[in-house]
């Protein structure tokens, strides 16, 4: 579960008095205070030159609202209902790809688990911050990022060079290669104490959905009860 940003610095405008540089920029989050957090430390447009043109709170809502207004960059969240964010990256791969508009994205996640990572950097997206960075930094990374930079938070940046230092570059984690895109999230969920119910609120799908998720991880990873998975994922740092 995301936790609230802490960024809590004043963002300061240029010299002048007002932005010179602009950027139209789309939140996907599937936390709203978290959105409202965001939008109000950096979406002030005349001191920092960042436009909050939409928000999204799943995939498909993401998708919708990206297509719709074709923003220069997206914060994307890691963990979304419906597929996470390596889905939203594959669906507006044509949106990446256009030369003459180009939607850049950059994660914007609790996570920093090496397999998040590198899995929405595989995905198509120009950088990965975590959400204790700064109002400040958070902006200067968006405009970098709408330049073309690539743009990670210092330790991260280790991962993707690891993952990406040979084409031979074997799998990051051979039994979490072996789970789904859903199954990873309901991994996730379960391990930070998630009951049935609620996962199955979080991610739009039924109990017994749910519940055939779980046996099919424990069987992947040839586990035997959710204390043992969740030992199994808090060992990875995927939770």
């Amino acid at each position: 579960m995301s936790e609230p940003t802490e960024a809590n610095e004043p963002v300061e405008p240029t010299d002048g008095g007002a932005a010179e540089r602009h950027v139209r920029v789309v939140l996907v989050d599937d936390h709203r205070m978290f959105r409202t957090g965001v939008q109000a430390e950096i979406g002030r447009t005349e001191q920092t030159g960042v436009e909050v043109v939409g928000e999204a709170a799943d995939v498909d809502q993401a998708v919708t609202v990206i297509t719709a207004t074709r923003p220069e960059v997206v914060l994307l969240d890691v963990h979304l209902p419906g597929g996470g964010g390596v889905e939203v990256l594959r669906r507006c791969a044509a949106l990446m790809a256009d030369t003459e508009r180009p939607v850049r994205f950059l994660a914007l996640s609790v996570s920093d688990a090496a397999e998040d990572v590198i899995g929405v950097i595989r995905g198509g997206a120009r950088g990965y911050v975590t959400k204790t960075i700064t109002g400040t930094d958070l902006v200067d990374s968006v405009f970098r990022v709408q330049d073309g930079d690539a743009v990670f938070s210092p330790r991260l940046a280790g991962f993707v060079l690891d993952a990406f230092a040979s084409t031979d570059a074997p799998p990051v984690d051979e039994d979490l290669d072996r789970l789904t895109q859903r199954e990873r999230e309901v991994l996730r969920l379960i391990a930070r104490g998630y009951a049935y119910k609620e996962i199955a609120k979080q991610l739009f799908i039924s109990v017994k959905t749910v519940e055939s998720h779980v046996s099919a991880v424990l069987r992947k990873l040839q586990l035997s009860n959710r204390h043992e998975l969740t030992r199994w994922a808090t060992a990875r740092r995927l939770v």
